[in-house]
């Protein structure tokens, strides 16, 4: 059993392109420095002295500042490449953590967090194009997993470690967010020099015609059933530590213990589950299965009863649905674009998951304000039934067109 379980690892994690394991590694590097974004809203009410107004004001304006970064940044990636795009946007991104800092003034610090946020978010969809390049068909989907279980070890480390620095000194927080970006970048040039990345591209052929992600129907659908998902999924991460304190009286640390179950099981279980999954059937299918799953997971809040195992079991359901349905969307995504286009496929995705990230709060915190926590839980399962719902009206056309 010990040695099959070995095996299945190893075949899990094996075939991937070594520039698939060096993104992994800068990606990594960078996430753990994540810890700024999740701490401004109480840096600005607490050190700043902003109000809950003006603090959720900064924040919007990152939301803001990231669907327009998507935006550009996938635009670029078609233009110059990912390679540039990448150390670009990690620089940039580092020396603005660093400067951001500095700043006190509400005018200066909503200027900052959206410049911030532009430079910064710019770096998604060449970093999901540079990963789409380094992949195969064979294991697209896997290379995408191993990319999310870098990016959720190091919001892991990141958040432990942000809250660390912030009980000494919540500045520690922007340096080593700054600086990290920049390790990060220096990275990137050591591992992959551009010498070496530039053999790999073919040259771009301008005369060649190329679909425009904005007037793909079928990728637009998508992109409306993926942020509706995404909106749902946010609560996950917004709305039910809420939850779980207030109405199911839980502690912090059990709190803090369900959301690193997240975490750890996507790092156990993700690379393996895709490896025995993928190609057996229509990534689709899987999606559906997915979305569906979550709904259920959202729906037995209301149905089972307050207690920690009950909520354990369905921080695992919906981490499931999770990792069912993430690593497929972007194989989806990657499945319609050319090399001409990749970049605007990309930006166009990343901007669906901006968007729900600014929509979620405000819609969650307004249906528990209005109708409590077990109406929000009602809907967020009725909405991904429906998208649930569409993704398999979409596979039913995509396979029949």
């Amino acid at each position: 059993m010990l040695t099959y379980t070995i095996q299945l690892y190893k075949n899990a994690y094996s075939g991937l392109s070594k520039n698939s394991w060096y993104l992994c590694i800068v990606m990594l590097i960078n996430r753990s420095g994540t810890m700024v974004v999740p701490f401004l809203s109480i840096y600005c009410i607490q050190q700043l002295h902003f109000s809950i107004v003006q603090a959720g004001s900064i924040m919007a304006l990152f939301g803001v500042g990231a669907l327009t970064g998507a935006f550009i940044g996938g635009k670029l990636t078609d233009r110059i490449g990912f390679y540039d795009l990448q150390v670009g946007a990690l620089l940039s991104g580092g020396l603005l953590f660093v400067l951001l800092g500095f700043l006190n003034s509400f005018i200066t610090m909503s200027i900052g967090t959206f410049v911030l946020s532009f430079c910064n978010e710019s770096f998604r969809p060449a970093n999901s194009t540079a990963i789409a390049h380094y992949s195969s068909d064979a294991n697209k989907t896997r290379s995408f997993s191993l990319n999310r279980l870098a990016i959720n070890l190091g919001w892991a480390v990141g958040g432990a470690l942000g809250g660390f620095l912030a009980s000494i000194n919540y500045h520690l927080l922007f340096w080593v967010d700054g600086c990290t970006n920049i390790v990060a970048a220096v990275l990137l040039l050591l591992l992959m020099p551009r010498a070496l990345v530039s053999k790999t591209i073919k040259k771009v052929d301008k005369a060649i015609a190329t679909v425009s992600a904005y007037k793909d129907k079928v990728y637009l659908k998508f992109i409306l059933l993926a942020t509706l998902f995404a909106m749902c999924f946010y609560q996950f991460m917004i709305m039910q530590p809420v939850f779980f304190k207030i109405e199911w009286h839980f502690s912090e640390r059990f709190i803090g213990f369900l959301m690193a179950l997240n975490g750890v099981l996507i790092a156990v279980v993700e690379m393996v589950l895709v490896h025995k999954l993928e190609g057996k059937r229509n990534g689709m299918i899987y999606m559906i299965g997915g979305v569906a799953l979550g709904s259920c997971g959202y729906m037995l809040l209301n149905i089972l009863p307050a207690t920690q195992v009950a909520a354990i079991f369905i921080v695992i359901i919906i981490t499931f649905s999770e990792m069912l349905s993430m690593p497929f969307m972007n194989s989806f995504w990657i499945s319609r674009t050319t090399a001409q286009n990749r970049g605007e496929y990309a930006a166009l995705y990343s901007m669906s998951w901006s968007a729900a990230q600014i929509i979620a709060p405000f819609l969650g915190s307004n249906v528990i304000f209005y109708g409590g926590f077990n109406l929000l839980w009602w809907i967020l399962g009725a909405v991904s039934i429906i998208s649930s719902l569409g993704y398999w009206w979409l596979y039913k056309g995509t396979i029949q067109s």
